[in-house]
């Protein structure tokens, strides 16, 4: 029975380079222009952009250590070379703007810039549909001031010499109320990961991987109801977090190649960034509509007068880097 699964697996993987031979040279060739995108905005972006840009350089570094020799894939190891050298400047550059134009909050989320704060899956997971709520309820469970106190207590940046990994009771329970929805899901799931990657050993934590197959399970339905209504532009943003974040966690049912099509699609052919569609972006522009749109996303959202999205942009690379980590090799 097992050795049925892991040959399931195998030639899935494998029917993939055979069959979708373009699928990689597209994702290799939409990170390309994306970091063309970074070479002209490295000053502007905000920390989340930072973060997607170090985590598809994470990615990127980890496929290369498992790229295949065959001679027809060394052309894309080159490319996927010279992409990891361009982003490497590029990220330092934007993390001396990011602690110029805000120290603060740099200093507070600078560990998860580290060059070796974040680890890569190297086994897979499937999510549980039975474990996905039945039913969601608050997609603003807490404000986003809220997790981000709760971020700096796992990291040890609430306070000058802080102590990590400290558990309040309000982080407690709100990062395990169950029934959230939206980014108030994602940031619970972000939370576990923290957690994970710090070595905390708080006994909250020895049930990680509970929490993460619930949220995962239950970021998947939503996903799934996404694709079903449409993909509407204004939930693309939250269905690539959730791609980036679930697939960081090391579920690989959320690297589906009808959404890698997707996402492909959604990138600004002209700039390399991901945001606002032209049509929403241009209808909206210099109305109320806009400013309700520059507020509606993420932490410190930076968007551009070209519709470009840090945050959009971000999640879009984290998920790219994960397709192309766990297809290449």
């Amino acid at each position: 029975m097992l050795h049925t699964f892991f040959l399931l697996i195998f030639l899935s993987k494998a029917s993939f380079l055979k069959t979708e031979p373009n699928v990689r040279s597209s994702v290799i060739s939409a990170l390309e222009k994306v970091t063309v995108f970074m070479e002209s905005r490295y000053q502007d972006i905000n920390l989340d952009a930072v973060l997607g840009f170090h985590v598809l350089q994470g990615y990127l570094k980890g496929a290369l250590e498992k790229w295949p020799s065959e001679h027809e894939l060394l052309a894309q190891r080159a490319q996927v070379e010279s992409v990891v050298k361009k982003l490497s400047p590029l990220i330092a550059k934007a993390m001396y703007s990011l602690e110029q134009n805000d120290p603060k909050y740099f200093k507070e989320f600078a560990p998860i810039l580290g060059p070796h704060f974040w680890v890569f899956p190297h086994s897979w997971n499937q999510t549980d549909t039975l474990l996905a709520y039945t039913s969601f309820g608050s997609s603003k469970c807490f404000t986003e001031k809220t997790s981000d106190m709760c971020y700096t207590y796992l990291l040890g940046t609430w306070k000058e010499n802080g102590k990590s990994c400290v558990v309040t009771s309000t982080c407690r329970n709100i990062m395990t109320k169950l029934g959230c929805s939206g980014y108030s899901l994602s940031h619970q799931l972000f939370y576990f990961m923290f957690a994970d990657m710090k070595g905390c050993s708080d006994h909250l934590f020895l049930t990680s991987q509970y929490y993460k197959n619930i949220f995962c399970a239950s970021m998947m339905k939503i996903n799934l109801q996404i694709e079903s209504n449409g993909f509407e532009s204004s939930s693309r943003d939250l269905f690539m977090e959730n791609i980036m974040l679930c697939g960081m966690s090391g579920f690989s049912d959320f690297y589906k190649l009808r959404w890698l099509e997707k996402i492909l699609a959604w990138q600004k052919p002209k700039e390399g960034c991901f945001g606002e569609p032209i049509e929403d972006f241009e209808y909206s522009a210099g109305t109320e509509d806009q400013k309700k749109l520059l507020r509606r996303v993420k932490r410190r959202e930076k968007m551009f007068t070209d519709g470009c999205s840090s945050h959009s942009t971000a999640v879009a690379v984290g998920s790219l880097g994960g397709f192309l980590y766990y297809y290449c090799c």
